[in-house]
């Protein structure tokens, strides 16, 4: 068994899955993506583990039969490249460590902590024990949060979130949620959304972008969630229209945001800016680059699956998470 590795974000933990994989089993490893290379290299190849594939490594691929993406989402697999009984798998395990970002970032936006942080750099102490004017913070005990979408990562915000003592809503497209199962208030379908929005303090999004949710949060939607309301974005950027998003925080008709997730994004230099428009200028708003799930607990995840997919191939077994079946 020869497997073609071609993702930066297991480098770190080469020996742990070299360890889990079965005996015999050879790896190559590519520190960048180079299609050529990559072509040449599938040749005599059984698995690939990356997250492109492209026609020219279909072509090159003569033996292959399992394309392992490292990550949730596959949209960089030409399913029509993949030849003739190819399976393609992905993995998930970003849940808890996207849920922890959620718990932090709404933890910073509730407590002001980067306006204190950096009023103090300017010697400023901006607390209402020494300026009457500024308010007492909230913590997020009481708070409502809204999830505009409920699988594993709603789930697992709301799970670590219920610890600090919020109560929540859920909302879905199917309205499926079960909220006596999951401890909710209540729960429905995005026909809800605004009653869901006029009370919740805190919006977070993790439901997938398609052609029905692209911008399904807009202007009104924000004005719904109010001047003292937060939203997380955890999913994709494009599900939250990005001017009235800029303008809503811009003209203080919601209170902040944490925004993972963006609608530009950058070449292999890592440089670009997030939006056309000026987010960074703002001072309520958490700006990350997609790594709420980039932790080294979420790739020890995914090495374990990837591994138990090889070894299920290497037994004829039935594969875990196949999300492009053999054709």
């Amino acid at each position: 068994m020869r497997i073609v590795i071609a993702d930066r974000n297991l480098m770190p933990h080469r020996p742990l899955l070299e360890e889990a994989l079965p005996a015999g089993t050879t790896t190559s490893w590519h520190e960048s993506w180079n299609e050529e290379a990559l072509a040449a290299d599938l040749r005599d190849a059984d698995v690939y583990v990356g997250g492109r594939f492209t026609e020219a490594m279909g072509a090159a691929a003569e033996k292959l039969r399992l394309v392992h993406v490292a990550g949730a989402g596959y949209d960089g697999i030409n399913a029509d490249a993949l030849p003739a009984g190819v399976i393609c798998a992905n993995t998930f395990h970003h849940e808890n460590s996207i849920a922890e970002h959620v718990a932090a970032v709404l933890v910073a936006l509730r407590r002001d902590l980067l306006g204190q942080d950096a009023a103090l750099r300017t010697g400023t102490w901006q607390s209402p024990v020494y300026s009457p004017s500024t308010p007492q913070p909230e913590t997020l005990r009481g708070a409502t949060v809204s999830f505009l979408g409920f699988g594993h990562i709603g789930q697992a915000a709301w799970n670590l979130l219920r610890a600090f003592g919020c109560e929540g809503i859920a909302i879905t497209r199917s309205g499926s949620t079960d909220p006596g199962l999951h401890g909710l208030r209540w729960a429905g379908s995005t026909e809800r959304l605004g009653d869901s929005l006029t009370e919740a303090d805190v919006l977070v999004v993790s439901i997938p972008l398609s052609e029905e949710t692209h911008s399904v949060i807009g202007a009104v939607e924000l004005d719904e969630l109010g001047p003292a309301g937060l939203l997380v974005n955890v999913a994709r950027g494009p599900v939250v229209d990005e001017a009235a998003l800029y303008e809503a925080l811009r003209d203080r008709r919601i209170a902040g945001a944490a925004i993972d997730v963006w609608y530009q994004y950058p070449g292999a230099d890592g440089k670009a800016e997030p939006s056309a428009l000026p987010f960074g200028r703002l001072d309520n708003v958490i700006m990350t680059p997609h790594s709420s799930g980039v932790t080294a607990e979420t790739f020890r995840g995914r090495i374990r699956d990837i591994a138990e997919n090889i070894t299920r191939l290497t037994r004829n077994e039935p594969l875990k998470n196949v999300v492009i079946p053999a054709s």
